[in-house]
């Protein structure tokens, strides 16, 4: 019972990092997205160019949590992992669609872009079930004591 309570704390403290990190790096490309593509290439184009920069953000940030973490390569915990963080980013969303931008989450959902916004919520599933993916392809800790590419 100990070690269950010992890796839920660890997968709540690396859904925290992981939110952070993917969170951190989706606001700085944002803002090299919005006032630069977007303008130029308009809100499609400039939302599908991003994808796959974030997608690396996403892959790297669930290998780094789950090594920095030392988390256990348990269905269950890295799991926990992904979608606490995944949580944590939709409420953050949700604060800066409706604080910031003054629009209500109907209003929001129904600006999104058919083409971008179907990919973003594709991205947001990747984002919550990485952790569990990269232990899959990279396991953390593979027999030699080497990580497996």
């Amino acid at each position: 019972m100990l070690t269950q309570g010992k890796n839920m704390i660890r997968s709540i403290k690396a859904g925290v990092a992981y939110f952070a990190l993917v969170f951190g790096a989706g606001f700085i490309l944002g803002s090299v997205r919005v006032p630069f593509l977007v303008p130029r290439l308009g809100e499609r184009i400039a939302e599908l160019v991003e994808t796959p920069f974030m997608f690396v953000v996403v892959l790297l940030s669930a290998r780094f949590i789950a090594k920095q973490f030392a988390l256990p390569a348990t269905v269950s915990v890295r799991l926990a992992t992904g979608f606490l963080a995944l949580g944590l980013l939709l409420a953050a969303e949700i604060v800066l669609v409706t604080a910031l931008q003054g629009r209500s989450l109907g209003q929001y959902i129904a600006s999104r872009d058919p083409v971008s916004g179907s990919v973003y919520l594709a991205m947001l599933a990747l984002f919550a079930f990485m952790p569990l993916i990269v232990t899959r392809v990279w396991p953390a800790h593979a027999p030699s004591g080497q990580e497996r590419v």
